[in-house]
């Protein structure tokens, strides 16, 4: 239990210190263009985030994520206390991260954030995020088909959505500590995770559809 908590908090610091990282370095790098910063950034995240979770997955499950962990436990593949184990950690590596993040690159330890993200196209697109997130995942088939299957959807996801797919209310929390390219207005957070719940509910709702139909099959 003690190994698979700190994979997963260990998971969630370093995907988040990517995200807010490379977030730093890609604006200081791209002269103003936005799209160069952001694409740099995705390209980071997708990295990171294949291999976290072919080298932690092993181990924890690699979910980095309180909705991820909260339908592994609605499917009963973990349990009550695995869970809250998980989801704290996730949220104590998450804020780690973002704080590494800074620390990386000589800024404050802890920054509110002032990058606004708000509105309903924005709370739409962290649903449509969540909800994908949670079918590709749950859909692999193993560990080796999420390491790619999850990064592909999130990279996509970065670009096709408003909100540039955060998908995880833990990384949220996070970014609202780094006042630079990847972060969130701390007042923007709470809409921004309840729709993360909300999308979580439906790919969850999605997840059952299709597990109805191969068994009807």
């Amino acid at each position: 239990m003690m190994r698979k908590v700190i994979a997963e908090g260990l998971g969630a610091a370093l995907l988040t210190a990517c995200v807010v990282g490379s977030g730093i370095m890609a604006e200081k790098l791209a002269g103003g263009n936005a799209a160069l910063a952001l694409l740099a950034n995705t390209l980071a995240t997708m990295a990171v985030l294949g291999t976290l979770i072919g080298t932690l997955g092993p181990i924890s499950g690699a979910h980095f994520n309180p909705v991820v962990s909260a339908i592994a436990w609605n499917r009963r593949q973990i349990d009550g206390s695995t869970l809250t184990g998980y989801v704290i950690a996730q949220l104590l590596g998450c804020c780690a991260g973002a704080m590494l993040a800074n620390a990386m690159f000589e800024l404050p330890l802890v920054q509110a954030s002032t990058h606004a993200r708000s509105g309903a196209a924005t709370w739409l697109s962290e649903m449509v995020a969540t909800l994908g997130l949670v079918l590709v995942a749950f859909r692999a088939g193993s560990i080796n088909d999420a390491a790619w299957r999850v990064p592909l959807w999130i990279g996509a996801a970065y670009w096709f959505t408003a909100s540039t797919s955060f998908a995880n209310p833990a990384i949220t929390i996070g970014r609202s500590l780094s006042d630079t390219f990847a972060g969130i207005r701390p007042e923007d957070a709470p809409m921004f995770i309840g729709a993360q719940l909300a999308g979580a509910i439906a790919g969850l709702f999605l997840l059952r559809l299709f597990a109805d139909r191969k068994a009807a099959t």
